[in-house]
């Protein structure tokens, strides 16, 4: 038996191949998706992670104590208040400690650069945006940034750039940077370009490296240091070697921390940012699984039943039921560890390839190298071996136990009665509990984890659900097309008949597009309507044409800046807006601090009591929400407190409340006062900007030109605050739509391949046809309308399942967006109808010829 298993996959090198081809197709997906899924995870988690490997302990400043010199609220220079102890003096007394190979002084902070052509660069990832000053050792180099090409920065004129940004920026040596900190813009010239190890750069971040003392002066003080870090010499103890740091250290303005316990605060932090994309791989990997397995599980449900005459053959011969089992076991065995090698290679050039389609703007993704853990390959020996063993074996139970006289007849068996009306039971039992899953979240708000669990698993029993009841619902379906299909001629009734003569073979068939129909129908809608809901948040309330704004509320916008905006040619209003904390009523909300005249021009202000004519010191007004929450309306007075620590609670007067509106956020107050006890005292963190009517398109560009092309300033039309305010959610998009591309083509092979096996069971069955006269092209039209036939079956009942989950699954967005209503994308689920009913006439087209080179005489004689 096990001769005749291994001649029965050698001698059918047709059949052979395309279950290879569906077993490694699913395997790729599933293999494919988790190691892109893993190597995501993994850059993101080096975006915004610090390597601690060769850091024994460090040493950071503390805040200075109240009154001190550089406390907050102390007098003295600007210097002062980022003086620490940290200076060379105790940089050498620390390099004389016991046990300390390496004393690494550092001077780092944030720099965003200007690209080449003067437009930000990466402002997506603005948190991995690093400066670091070049502190060379005793040889005049520094070993944490060594010099790839050119030289190190020597005076505050020059700078240098790790390779990575260089080739972002598409900068030369030599080049003009512009570049700015915390403040104005800043003109550099390129003299070097530095590697680095520092994973939040190598995973899509920016370096920029400076001279020490201009690194000092920037970031913390002349002569002064942000950190040092020491390296020991092997066998020393960390936590032994920090003790002795710390008794060198002033304990109210410095403390020393082992890189052990940095790394272990870290991986807290790390695993809170990266959380939501550990979790989308295994909503990818289920969504993988779940493809992949019914595409094995449909091939070899299929090539098992048409082998039913051969299997009664082997049992007419001799063969016992269970050596028929555990022959078609071998094979499926030995077919899916060649299909899992396969299919696992294939998944690695899907994982490699996938980054590159999906990082269209070089922000969505950072960069990473493909990570290979144990359960990709675990995975792919499951899918394909586990998953083929146990599709063959079910079927080959059934057939073995079919006596042989009764499988040798030449027409197939039919479904009895019983077992089509327990299908009919099992499927309305799925689909009640599915639905009824999904149903019982349409009124719920939260999109709690819980409760998006339970969405995915009432979409994965309703999509099973009506694969197990295909078979039933292919014969009222197709019965709707009789009269399209008649229309076509004889052609056309042989492949309405061909459709209906077997539904489980159609429904097998079309199983395959309805689940990629549904998911890409569904996520589209919940796309589409997600966007508009950003689309009305983003720019709901917003009178102005462009919006300048910081990234984030700690920085401010230079007024000079805001004078040069001002005058800008075809601005009508140009008014600054400043963003702070307000903490009332027990909450911390936003406030914007206004100018009252220039408010109602840029801002749609729709008050239910009040104005905002009265608006000044000791007076604010409420959004909506807010007022509610704590029982106040105009006129009314309420304690809060604007800014952060140090400012006092103050009695405010409520001069109105208006409907909530994104663009004045919480509260607005007067702009005079919030900027007194902003975070950037004296700052403005937007400036809103009205434009002429005929201004032409070129606004965009003056306005930059205005900011002096600060790379710390964002200038935004409506719809780049749409995109923005999208964020992780529109990367979560892409992505998702990018698998499901991938999941597309897995299924279009996958009805090929089906269809390609359909025609192979009625060889006999179009030789009759070409026999009795029916020519090549009849027989091609015949099989591509039984397969467009197929093919709107399956792409009915996807649409179907996909626009229900999609308006029960939309309640648990409207949690998380307020504007939130399902919109059908018309446009896009009719592409999709198109392309699915496309899929059906491309997979068919080499079957058809196929079938059509078939000689009649030999296709009548073959078994």
């Amino acid at each position: 038996m096990l001769k005749t298993a291994l001649r029965n996959v050698l001698a059918h090198k047709a059949r052979l191949m395309m279950t290879v081809l569906a077993v490694a197709l699913g395997v790729a997906f599933v293999s494919g998706t988790l190691v892109f899924a893993d190597s995501s995870t993994a850059a993101h988690r080096a975006a915004v992670s610090k390597d601690y490997a060769d850091i024994a302990v460090t040493v950071t400043p503390k805040d200075p104590p109240p009154g001190a010199a550089g406390a907050p609220g102390a007098a003295g220079s600007v210097a002062d208040e980022h003086a620490t102890v940290l200076d060379d003096e105790l940089v050498r007394k620390l390099a004389g400690l016991p046990g300390v190979s390496a004393v690494r002084p550092a001077a780092d902070g944030p720099a965003t650069l200007n690209a080449s052509d003067g437009s930000p660069l990466r402002t997506g990832r603005i948190w991995a945006h690093r400066a670091a000053a070049y502190v060379p050792g005793a040889d005049g180099k520094d070993s944490r940034l060594p010099l790839a090409e050119g030289r190190a920065p020597r005076d505050g004129g020059e700078i240098a750039v790790d390779s990575g940004t260089a080739a972002a920026g598409r900068f030369r040596i030599g080049d003009t940077i512009t570049l700015a900190t915390d403040g104005p813009v800043m003109t550099k010239r390129l003299v070097g370009i530095v590697t680095t190890r520092d994973t939040r750069v190598t995973a899509g971040g920016t370096l920029a490296v400076f001279d020490k003392a201009t690194a000092q002066e920037l970031f913390v003080s002349p002569g002064r240091y942000t950190s040092i870090d020491l390296a020991a010499v092997p066998g020393t103890d960390a936590a032994e070697l920090s003790r002795r740091v710390a008794a060198l250290l002033p304990a109210d303005r410095a403390e020393a921390t082992t890189g052990a316990a940095q790394a272990a605060q870290q991986a807290v932090l790390v695993d809170t940012l990266t959380r939501g994309n550990e979790k989308l791989s295994l909503v990818f990997a289920g969504v993988a699984l779940f493809i992949g397995s019914f595409l094995i599980v449909n091939t070899f449900t299929m090539l098992v039943a048409r082998r039913t005459r051969e299997i009664a053959l082997l049992r007419a011969i001799g063969a016992t039921r269970r050596q028929v089992v555990r022959s078609l076991l071998w094979e499926a065995v030995l077919l899916g560890l060649a299909a899992s090698g396969l299919g696992f290679l294939a998944g690695l050039g899907i994982a490699s390839v996938l980054p590159r389609i999906l990082n269209t703007t070089g922000e969505a993704l950072p960069r990473g190298p493909l990570v290979i853990g144990p359960l990709p390959v675990v995975a792919a020996l499951a899918v394909g071996v586990g998953i083929t063993v146990l599709a063959a074996w079910l079927p080959a139970r059934k057939a073995a136990r079919i006596a042989p006289v009764e499988a040798m007849r030449v027409a197939e068996q039919p479904p009895t009665v019983t077992a089509s009306r327990v299908r009919g039971a099992a499927g309305a039992l799925l689909l009640a509990l599915g639905a009824g899953l999904l149903l019982s979240l349409a009124g719920v708000k939260d999109a709690s984890e819980e409760n998006l669990r339970s969405a995915m698993f009432g979409c994965a029993l309703l999509v099973v659900a009506v694969i197990v009841l295909a078979p039933l619902l292919a014969v009222p379906v197709l019965g709707l097309t009789g009269r399209l299909t008649g229309r076509l001629g004889i052609t056309g009734h042989l492949a309405h008949r061909n459709a209906l003569r077997d539904p489980r073979r159609t429904a097998a068939t079309a199983s395959a597009l309805m689940i990629g129909t549904a998911l890409v129908a569904g996520l589209s809608v919940i796309g589409h309507s997600t966007g508009q809901a950003l689309d009305r948040q983003a720019a709901a309330g917003l009178g102005a044409d462009y919006v300048i704004s910081t990234h984030t509320s700690s920085a401010g916008i230079d007024p000079v800046a805001l004078r040069r905006v001002s005058a800008t040619p075809g601005v009508r209003t140009a008014t600054g807006v400043c963003d702070s904390t307000l903490f009332i009523g027990g909450g911390v909300r936003q406030i914007s601090g206004v100018d009252p005249a220039a408010a109602l021009s840029v801002m749609k202000l729709d008050f239910v009591s009040g104005s905002l004519k009265d608006l000044g010191p000791g007076r604010i007004a409420l959004s909506r929400t807010l007022a509610r929450e704590n029982g106040v309306s105009a006129g009314d007075r309420i304690d809060a407190r604007i800014g952060g620590p140090g400012t006092d609670v103050t009695p405010y007067t409520v001069v109105g409340v208006y409907e909530d509106n994104p663009t004045a956020q919480d509260a607005l107050g007067a702009r005079a006062e919030v900027q007194d006890k902003a975070l950037a005292p004296g700052s403005v963190q937007r400036v809103l900007v009205r434009v002429d009517s005929g201004s032409d398109g070129g606004a965009s560009d003056r306005l930059r030109a205005a900011t002096g092309n600060n790379p710390l300033l964002q200038v935004q039309d409506r719809e780049e605050l749409v995109r923005a305010a999208a964020g992780s959610l529109g990367t979560l998009l892409t992505l998702t739509y990018g698998l499901l591309a991938v999941g597309g083509v897995i299924g279009a092979l996958g009805i090929m391949n089906t269809l390609a096996m359909s025609v192979s069971d009625r060889t006999r069955e179009i030789g009759v046809l070409r026999a009795i006269g029916m020519d090549r092209a009849g027989v091609r039209r015949t099989i591509r309308v039984e397969s467009l036939a197929v093919a709107a079956f399956g792409t009915l009942l996807g649409l179907a399942t996909g626009l229900f989950g999609a308006w029960t699954v939309g309640a648990l967005t409207n949690g998380a967006l307020k504007d939130y209503a399902v919109a059908l994308p018309w446009g896009t689920l009719l592409l999709v109808c198109l392309i699915s009913l496309a899929t059906g006439v491309v997979a068919a087209a080499l079957p058809a010829r196929h079938a059509s080179a078939l000689s009649p005489l030999e296709a009548v004689a073959e078994l």
